[in-house]
C-alpha cells in the first residue's frame, strides 16, 4: 500500500521480500527476493535507493549499521530497529523516560505477580510470541523472554505519530477489537469510544513515547486502557501499521502517503477525519486448508454502502493469515461498525490445493 502512494506521487521504489510472489513487486519499480538477513539482498536494495524504509520491522539491523556507517539514509535508522525488534529494550527505553509501561522483568529474573503476561523479546507479530504463564514452570524455555504484569483492561487503542523532518502530526485515537485466543486484531475504529480527556491523554503519551525513540515516519504506538481510565504503552510499531488502514478512506492524507513525506522530508498532510469509519481484517479462514488463496462472497460485500475492499493478493492463504480488509465509512459510528461487519462476513478467504 506504501508502493501504490509512492508511485502516485512519483516516487520510484525498489523492494526486498522474501517471497519471489510478493504482492508488492507488482507496484515497484524494481524487486529482490531475498532474506531480510541477506546482506548481499540488503545491500543492493539500499545501494539503490536515496532513503531506505521499512513495512516489517524484523530485518538484520547490524547489517543496517554497517550500511549507515557507510552513509546510506534510512528511516527509522537502525538504532530505532534495533530498540523496538528487542520488547524488553524497547520497555527500558520508555520506563527511563516516563512513559506508563506495565511492570515488567526479563524471564530468567525472580517474580512473583501471577499470573503473568510472558512474551518473547524478539520475533513475536499478530499475536504470535505472546501467552499468559500461571507460574513459573508455565515460563517457555530456551526463548529468550520478559515477564508483564496482567493489566485489567477495558480496551486497547492506537496513536499514530507522524514524524516529519521537523513537524509532527498525529492522527485521531483508533480503538482496536481482538479476537479471543488468536489475539489478532479484528476491528479497528474512529473516532475510538473514549472520553475525550482519555483521548487527550493518549495523545500526550504518543508523543512522548516516539519522542523518547527517536527517528522519522509512521509509528503505531499501541495502549491498553484499564477499566479506572488508566493508560499503558504495550508496544510500537516503527511503520504503517495495521491499526491506521482505515486512514486510506477515513482521513485526508493516508498513514501510507504520510510515511513516504516523512522520510522524503516533504509537508506532512492532514489528519483530519472525514467520516466515522470502521476496518475489519479479513483473515484466512481458521478452518481452511493452506493452499492457493480463493475468495468467494466479493459481490455481496461489494454490495454493502459505504464499504471498500482490499484484497492484498498473497498467492497462498493460511488459516488466520491477514489476507485484506474491509473499510465502511457511515455518518455515525455505529452504522460504519455495522457495515464493516456485513461486507467483511461476506467473504471467506481459504487455501485450496495447487
Amino acid at each position: 500500500m506504501t508502493a501504490l502512494d509512492a508511485r502516485r506521487l512519483g516516487v520510484k521504489t525498489i523492494i526486498l521480500d522474501p517471497e519471489p510472489a510478493a504482492p508488492a513487486r507488482f507496484y515497484a519499480d524494481d524487486f529482490v527476493c531475498g532474506r531480510l538477513d541477506d546482506e548481499t539482498a540488503i545491500r543492493r536494495v539500499v545501494s539503490a535507493a536515496d532513503v531506505t524504509t521499512f513495512e516489517i520491522e524484523h530485518i538484520s539491523t547490524d547489517v543496517l549499521l554497517r550500511l549507515e556507517a557507510e552513509h546510506h539514509v534510512f528511516h527509522p535508522c537502525a538504532e530505532v530497529l534495533a530498540t523496538i525488534q528487542d520488547k524488553l529494550a524497547q520497555k527500558k527505553v520508555f520506563k527511563r523516560a516516563g512513559v506508563p509501561v506495565p511492570r515488567f522483568a526479563p524471564a530468567d529474573t525472580e517474580w512473583t505477580e501471577w499470573p503473568a503476561v510472558w512474551k518473547a523479546r524478539r520475533g513475536g507479530y499478530d499475536g504470535r510470541g505472546v501467552q499468559v504463564v500461571d507460574g513459573p514452570a508455565d515460563v517457555p524455555s530456551g526463548v529468550p523472554g520478559m515477564l508483564e504484569v496482567m493489566i485489567p483492561i477495558a480496551t486497547e487503542i492506537a496513536v499514530l505519530i507522524v514524524r516529519g523532518a521537523d513537524t509532527e502530526a498525529v492522527f485521531p485515537v483508533l480503538e482496536m477489537s481482538f479476537e479471543a485466543g488468536a489475539n489478532i486484531c479484528t476491528e479497528v475504529f474512529a473516532p475510538a469510544a473514549i472520553p475525550r480527556d482519555i483521548a487527550e491523554r493518549a495523545t500526550k503519551i504518543g508523543r512522548e513515547t516516539v519522542s523518547a525513540l527517536g527517528g522519522r515516519g509512521v509509528f503505531a504506538v499501541e495502549m491498553f486502557v484499564t477499566p479506572g481510565g488508566e493508560l499503558y504503552v504495550n508496544e510500537v510499531a516503527p511503520r504503517p501499521h495495521n491499526s491506521g488502514h482505515l486512514s486510506i478512506e477515513a482521513c485526508e492524507t493516508s498513514q501510507f502517503e504520510q510515511h513516504i513525506r516523512a522520510v522524503l522530508g516533504l509537508p506532512l498532510g492532514s489528519t483530519g477525519l472525514i467520516s466515522p469509519a470502521s476496518m475489519r481484517n479479513l483473515l484466512g479462514a481458521a478452518d481452511g486448508e493452506i493452499g492457493r488463496t480463493c475468495v468467494s462472497g466479493l459481490d455481496a460485500a461489494l454490495a454493502v454502502p459505504g464499504a471498500r475492499v482490499h484484497l492484498y493478493g498473497k498467492s497462498e492463504c493460511r488459516p488466520n493469515r491477514k489476507m485484506g480488509h474491509v473499510t465502511a465509512l457511515a455518518r455515525t459510528l455505529a452504522d460504519a461498525r455495522e457495515r464493516a461487519v456485513r461486507a467483511a462476513s461476506a467473504i471467506r478467504i481459504t487455501g485450496e490445493e495447487r
